[in-house]
């Protein structure tokens, strides 16, 4: 995990404006959101596993399942999940476990991030202070 400093530290803004704002762009949010934080992600690659900037939030007036919402913004970093090749050599898993279990754990979640794709994430970084400051 790469930490990148920004002007966008502490900033709040209303969860639906910052959606309405990112998604055009190319950010999700992130799957592993709760009811007072979550992330806007942005795939960066998925060559070899994925990087992604991240852009934490978290809930400071109501819970992100209601309408209006206000975030605020936390530090932005760099992140790289590498994946785990092939499958379960075993194949012991049940039905009911596979309707939860769709998807390969990361092998190596906090993976090296990769040198030539810091000044791009950077680069998105001031991008999305435009976008949002000014």
């Amino acid at each position: 995990m790469i930490k990148i400093s920004s002007q966008l530290e502490g900033k709040t803004f209303g969860l639906f404006d910052l959606e309405t704002k990112l998604k055009p762009k190319g950010y999700a949010i992130g799957g592993g959101w709760d009811y007072d934080h979550g992330s806007f992600d942005y795939k960066i690659d998925d060559s070899d596993g994925y990087q992604f900037l991240r852009v934490p939030f978290k809930a400071v007036d109501g819970s992100l399942d209601q309408d209006g919402v206000m975030v605020e913004l936390l530090q932005p970093f760099l992140l790289s999940h590498k994946y785990e090749d092939g499958i379960d050599d075993e194949g012991n898993i049940g039905n009911l476990s596979a309707s939860f279990n769709q998807f390969a754990e990361p092998e190596n979640p906090d993976a090296e991030f990769p040198e030539n794709y810091i000044s791009l994430g950077k680069t998105l970084v001031r991008d999305l202070e435009k976008l949002l400051l000014h």
